[in-house]
Parts: C-alpha cells; sequence; structure tokens
C-alpha cells in the first residue's frame, strides 16, 4: 500500500533526526495511570458495569480484584519495582482506599475517542482525564483543611512530581474491525491520536510533566480477534496471527511515537518515555517456548477446547446453557504454561515477562541502562 509505505518512510525521518535527548529522573512521589483493561485494577467493576467470577484472580488475590485476569498485571508489577503499593481504582470507594501515592483511572473497554453508546465503558480518555482534574481539585480541597487528611491523599507538590502513565488505544482499533475496512481504520489513527494529544495537554495544564506511554500490543495475536478474523488462512501471518489487526496496531504505534517527540519538542520542560509493548509481546509470542511457556495463543480460561479454547458466547467463569447444553468456561490447570488468560487479556505470568522487559530500559524512547527501582538519574 503506497500511502502506508510513504507514512512509514516519514516517520522513519523524523525519529533519525529528531531523538530523545532528555535526562530523566524516576525517583517520583506519586503515579496517576490512565487506560483500559490492561491496567484497570477495579474501576469498571467498581462503576457496576461488569462483575467477574473466579477463577479471576486465583493466582495472586485469590479472588477476583477487578482485574482481567489470574492475578497481577504490568501496572502492578512496576509499582512493586517502584518500591510503591498497588495503584486503588478511582471509583473503588468502599474501604476507605488510600490514595497517597497516586491513583487509577484506567477502566476495561475505554478508547481513547468518547465513548458510544454501544461501548462496554463510558470511561473514554477524556472522561479519565476529567476524572482526574476532579480528583486534584477535591484533594486540595480537602488538604486546604489540614492534616487529618494528609496520610490518605497526596500531598499538593505529588501532582507536578508523578508519574502519568498511560495505556490505552487497543479497544479504538479492535473494536473498529468489527464495522470498518483496513482503509479505514488506518484512516482513523490520527483522528484518534488528535484526542489522545489532547487529554495530554489538558493534564499539562494540570501541571504533569512526567509522560510513561505505552503502546498497543499486537492485537492480531489476541484470541479473540484469531477466533473472529482468523479463519481464513491468508489472513494470519507465520505465528498464527491476524495480520491486518497487527498491521492497524504497528501503524498506531508509530504515529503514537511520533506524537511523543513532537511533544516533547513542544512541552521542553516535561518527560514524555514511550515504550514497545509491541515488540515485547510479539517476541513472547514468536519465542513463546523459549520463555516457558506452551500456549501463545489458546485462551487458558474459556470453553471450547484446542486449538483455541474461545467461544465469544460465553466469558471465562460463567456458566450458560449452549445448544441446549450446560457448560462452563473454566480455567486451564496451569496459567503459566498460557501467554493468554481469557481470549482478550494476558495471565500473570506473560504480564511479568512483559513488565520485565520493560525494566531493561532497552524497549522505552529513549531508552534506560538502569533498572527499577526509579531512584537513580539516567542519563544518555
Amino acid at each position: 500500500m503506497a500511502t502506508m509505505t510513504s507514512i512509514f518512510n516519514v516517520l522513519f525521518l523524523f525519529f533519525t533526526f529528531f531523538p530523545f535527548a532528555k535526562s530523566i529522573d524516576f525517583n517520583f512521589s506519586a503515579v496517576f495511570n490512565f487506560g483500559d483493561s490492561n491496567s484497570d485494577t477495579g474501576n469498571l467493576i467498581s462503576g457496576g458495569f461488569e462483575s467477574i467470577d473466579p477463577p479471576y484472580g486465583q493466582i495472586y488475590f485469590h479472588t477476583p480484584s477487578g482485574r482481567y485476569c489470574d492475578g497481577r498485571l504490568i501496572v502492578d508489577f512496576l509499582m512493586d519495582a517502584m518500591d510503591m503499593p498497588f495503584l486503588n481504582a478511582y471509583l473503588d470507594s468502599i474501604g476507605a482506599p488510600i490514595f497517597r501515592r497516586g491513583c487509577n483511572f484506567a477502566a476495561a473497554g475505554s478508547t481513547i475517542l468518547p465513548a458510544n453508546p454501544t461501548s462496554v465503558s463510558p470511561f473514554s480518555f477524556g472522561v479519565q482525564v476529567s476524572q482526574f482534574i476532579r480528583f486534584k481539585s477535591r484533594v486540595l480541597e480537602l488538604l486546604s483543611q489540614g492534616k487529618k487528611f494528609a496520610k490518605y491523599i497526596p500531598a499538593e507538590d505529588y501532582f507536578s512530581k508523578g508519574l502519568y502513565m498511560f495505556d490505552i488505544g487497543q479497544n479504538d482499533l479492535a473494536g473498529a474491525f468489527y464495522s470498518k475496512s483496513l482503509d479505514q481504520i488506518l484512516a482513523s489513527i490520527p483522528t484518534i491520536l488528535a484526542e489522545f494529544e489532547t487529554g495530554i495537554k489538558r493534564l499539562y495544564d494540570e501541571e504533569a510533566r512526567n509522560f510513561w506511554i505505552h503502546n498497543t500490543g499486537p492485537l492480531g495475536c489476541l484470541t479473540q480477534n484469531v477466533a473472529k478474523f482468523g479463519t481464513d488462512p491468508s489472513k494470519l501471518d507465520q505465528q498464527g496471527c491476524v495480520s491486518g489487526h497487527n498491521q492497524a496496531a504497528q501503524l498506531f504505534n508509530l504515529q503514537l511515537q511520533a506524537l511523543c517527540k513532537k511533544l516533547q519538542g513542544q512541552y521542553t520542560d516535561t518527560n514524555f518515555i514511550y515504550v514497545d509493548i509491541y515488540t515485547i509481546k510479539s517476541n513472547l509470542i514468536a519465542n513463546y517456548s523459549r520463555y516457558g511457556f506452551e500456549q501463545p495463543i489458546m485462551a487458558c480460561c474459556g470453553y471450547g477446547g484446542a486449538p483455541l479454547n474461545y467461544d465469544s458466547r460465553i466469558v471465562c467463569g460463567q456458566t450458560k446453557v449452549l445448544n441446549g447444553t450446560t457448560v462452563t468456561a473454566n480455567g486451564c490447570s496451569d496459567s503459566t504454561e498460557y501467554v493468554n488468560w481469557d481470549g482478550i487479556h494476558y495471565t500473570e505470568a506473560a504480564n511479568e515477562f512483559v513488565s520485565s522487559q520493560i525494566l531493561t530500559g532497552k524497549y522505552s524512547d529513549p531508552p534506560f541502562t538502569n533498572k527499577m527501582p526509579f531512584l537513580l538519574k539516567i542519563k544518555y
């Protein structure tokens, strides 16, 4: 496709002549996270839009924790590596959660573009940013009342010194394939990223200065997408992933990286770190056995058996009557052997692998050579 080739060439030149050159201090007071189910620690569930049942949470929390996983997410491993507590979901008010070291606004099913009436989640990126602004306003209001709330909420300067993390965009692309052609989806990427840029600028106006941005993973390798769009072998690559979905993710990521570089040049008092999740996950799927996994695409928790163990009519942990028979989407006996947990999300074991690769620093732009926790000055 000539148009796409031209875009790749332009972006290559952009990256070559406008590299990141900032020196970054990773000694952060708080973390504020925005995203979808890849980093949701309970917002969609707390909002009452969905419920999840065992075996979700079976590995680490031993009960469903609001995470769409058998255990911990990438964001949990990163927080642990920074010697910080797991992020509480913004909407989880039961039990008086402590937000001293940050807050999580990510919600499963969320998109960058404003949510449409059929969306699973109403918490699009713009809404999450608005929630953060409300959160900050309320924190400053409580701080003005004295010290009695200080141990529960961030200090005022934590908002300017904190780390702002992002993992969103997957649902904008994956959802579009149900109603649009590949060309239409590729053409929509600048609009999606324009909305993302608007949200980043709103956060900058609220004193955000440290941005940690994950790109989107290989969508074509998710069990759900292989089951729906991979019935024609000609549409699959050598790993068994849907080529069109991965092509969309790759172009989205190139343009996202270019946006990060543009913003870094525009806001010289900020730090933008772009993290190449796509390459890490693609490497895991292509070389799964090398890293101790046995199933790169088949879902651990699902129904239907090999080769995918996925049926869109029944979700992980659910019991339903299908074709006159009562069936249950059960978990596999050992989720550590699987990359995919429920057809859409990764297992804790896969999330731990991805996190370990992030911590090497070599998949970041700019790269860093010191491992977590982020306590040292990083120069390059």
